[in-house]
């Protein structure tokens, strides 16, 4: 592999937010099937792109699941729809600035390969399922929440980025362990409740929160945290 190569690598990995043990796993996730051929061929990405499919639509979901509580399932369906289509996703290969990175057919490339959609969409979810091939699924949603968020919808900008899950993103990025949640309190009535809960990482110290939902005080608690190491300001928390 060329040092040309290895250094569009880290640029790609940078916005990624994620560094390849396997250099040559990520090559795989960027091999379109147009190369196939004789013996010296490379693996394409179907295989990778087959996986990093569900895993982007499990990410997804679980993150529209929390995000809206009250929300019914045909709506969610649709936001998740939205989300996960082959546009979307084009359109984070095109952020990526994935299109030089492609491993294509000269025919592929000379026929504008490297911004097609389908190409773009299948080599994104490759990566994603390369990603989970080599760190699991837990790294590689933090990795979808990195690279969704500006596709969500502005009126709900907590779809893509709420404290939870920049808490989780925070953590993963310096090698700490995931954040756990646990409920301290519930009280009042069933029509007004209040919860108490609190998130913990090891090595660190606990946060609490509070709100009118279990998922109010967990996001509270999560700020909590990224306030008191100064990862988030105060005026950033609604």
């Amino acid at each position: 592999m060329t040092t040309a190569r290895t250094r569009k690598y880290r640029k790609l990995e940078a916005k990624l937010g994620y560094k390849f043990k396997s250099q040559a796993l990520l090559q795989r996730a960027l091999t379109h099937a147009s190369v196939r051929g004789g013996k010296a061929a490379p693996q394409d990405n179907e295989r990778l792109e087959f996986l990093g499919d569900r895993v982007l639509g499990l990410a997804v979901a679980g993150l529209l699941d929390e995000s809206f509580p009250e929300a019914k399932e045909g709506e969610l369906a649709r936001r998740l729809n939205k989300l996960v289509c082959g546009r979307t996703c084009a359109n984070v290969g095109r952020a990526l600035e994935l299109g030089p990175d492609l491993v294509l057919s000269d025919a592929e490339a000379q026929s504008g390969g490297r911004d097609k959609e389908t190409i773009l969409a299948d080599a994104v979810e490759a990566i994603l399922g390369a990603i989970y091939t080599e760190a699991g699924f837990d790294r590689a949603s933090v990795v979808v929440l990195r690279l969704w968020q500006p596709f969500t919808d502005a009126e709900h900008p907590r779809v893509a980025a709420d404290s939870k899950s920049r808490l989780q993103e925070w953590a993963q990025g310096r090698g700490l362990a995931l954040p756990q949640y646990r409920v301290l309190e519930r009280k009042g009535p069933d029509h007004a409740p209040h919860f108490t809960a609190e998130v913990r990482i090891a090595n660190l110290a606990p946060a609490p929160g509070e709100g009118s939902s279990k998922r109010e005080a967990e996001q509270a608690a999560a700020a909590a945290l990224l306030i008191r190491e100064g990862v988030l300001k105060g005026s950033e928390h609604d």
